[in-house]
């Protein structure tokens, strides 16, 4: 995803909204590192995800100085090339120095995604005269442009919210249960149904959203469950804390055409915590922390 930002300042305080929307091919360089297989995931379990963080400054060897332009500009060039002249995979964006032994015009970082690649797309119009595009492979999750905007609270009436909570205890008479049961599962429910209404009246202003960044903030919680302890969060390698940036909501799966209803990656949200301290360690990236909390069992999301 390429990150466009809003027109407010850094300065402001308050969350931040992350919306993605359709970009041409040329506006989308990005790699691909997220795992789309499903058996990887597990639920409350943040194994399967890997976040880096990135420094670098506005002068760099990878990257122009000024934004890229807001039209495409004339001589766009559908070859996957960072401008310090690195060509990229075309299956996974990682460097790919390997070329097509027919035509040389695409190249790959290995022979197993050179493969792919041939099988998919690439047999049909390799050494064809017209120029080679670069084509939508079901391999990789699709690619957006990222556009943020400050966040817009409506003024809510949370006496909604206690009485949807108070309604709740009064629908478990199971006489099959004794009382203490019954208290440990209504005081659960309570919980964990005001939490999630919280989240629905939160998230109703705007709907699509698939970011919220509030650095230092307080995450939007899904669930009454598992949620981060600071003893849970692991201490930057400078030997700094980690505090909250940003989490990434459950709409985004609908984007990246993973809501499916059956063996499917899947997330309540995703928390990223990172250096309370913006620590420098170069040109490279360093490994943050991320956090997978997800729906509760009895709750699903509208």
């Amino acid at each position: 995803m390429e990150a466009t930002p809003s027109n407010t300042s850094n300065k402001e305080k308050g969350v931040a909204l992350g919306f993605v929307e359709e970009a041409d091919a040329w506006q989308l360089r990005s790699s691909q590192f997220p795992s789309k297989t499903p058996t990887c995931h597990t639920r409350n379990d943040n194994q399967c995800f890997k976040v880096f963080r990135s420094q670098l400054s506005r002068k760099n060897d990878f990257y122009p100085y000024d934004p890229p332009p807001e039209e495409e500009p004339e001589e766009s060039s559908s070859d996957c090339m960072l401008e310090s002249g690195i060509k990229l995979c075309r299956v996974c964006g990682c460097p790919g120095h390997k070329a097509c032994s027919r035509c040389h015009a695409v190249t790959y970082c290995s022979k197993d995604h050179q493969t792919i690649d041939w099988k998919h797309s690439h047999k049909k119009e390799c050494c064809k005269e017209a120029s080679i595009t670069v084509s939508t492979s079901p391999f990789l999750f699709p690619e957006f442009e990222l556009v943020t905007e400050p966040e817009e609270l409506e003024e809510k009436d949370e006496s909604n919210v206690t009485d949807d909570v108070e309604d709740s205890d009064t629908h478990h008479t199971d006489n099959d249960l004794d009382e203490n049961e019954l208290e440990d599962m209504a005081l659960h429910e309570t919980q964990d149904s005001k939490v999630v209404q919280i989240f629905k009246q939160r998230t109703s202003v705007e709907p699509h959203q698939v970011l919220r960044y509030e650095r230092g903030g307080v995450p939007l919680w899904v669930s009454s469950e598992h949620k981060t302890l600071e003893e849970n969060i692991p201490k930057c390698s400078c030997g700094a804390k980690r505090i909250f940036e940003f989490q990434v909501m459950p709409q985004l799966l609908i984007k990246l055409k993973v809501d499916s209803t059956d063996a499917s990656i899947d997330w309540g949200t995703l928390l990223v915590y990172t250096c309370a301290n913006n620590c420098q360690q170069g040109n490279k990236y360093v490994p943050e922390f991320i956090w997978k909390q997800d729906f509760s069992m009895d709750q699903h999301p509208v």
